[in-house]
């Protein structure tokens, strides 16, 4: 498990490194034929893993409810993206992961509420949520390349 967040990990820090490098312009940019744009799909990442990991796991989370309401699953860019909002998921991209990785070290993940993902797959503890997760995030990532190919 260890292996799968350190996969993670650097995949976040791959993301860090597009939302530090992209103007706010290519950030929210929707091409012809997408729905979503490259914040959105950098934010919904942060807040997924924390839906499946803590939530799921009845462990509070550590992003605030409202980038939840605007990033879950469901929802789509509003065409916006604050100052505040941009440094709270550039902080967020790599402590959260960090913090799951000690957390999951400590043994905190003792309950989980089992759930059927949209890609039908049934995640029965955190261990399932954790491996998850990573695919999920590499689907964004993919669409994340695939936007930024698009907008610059």
């Amino acid at each position: 498990m260890r292996h799968l967040l350190e996969i993670t990990h650097q995949n976040r820090r791959n993301l860090l490194e597009i939302l530090k490098n992209t103007s706010r312009e290519e950030l929210l940019c929707i091409p012809d034929g997408f729905r979503n744009n490259l914040w959105w799909n950098i934010a919904h990442v942060v807040v997924t893993q924390q839906l499946l990991v803590y939530k799921m796991s009845n462990l509070p989370m550590m992003v605030p409810d409202v980038l939840v309401h605007k990033f879950k699953k469901g929802s789509v860019p509003d065409g916006t993206a604050t100052d505040e909002e941009i440094e709270q998921i550039k902080g967020l991209l790599l402590s959260t992961i960090e913090r799951t990785k000690e957390d999951y070290n400590k043994g905190l993940f003792t309950t989980f509420n089992e759930y059927t993902t949209s890609a039908k797959v049934t995640l029965r503890n955190v261990d399932d949520a954790i491996a998850f997760n990573l695919f999920h995030e590499g689907l964004h990532f993919g669409s994340i390349l695939a936007l930024r190919k698009m907008v610059q």
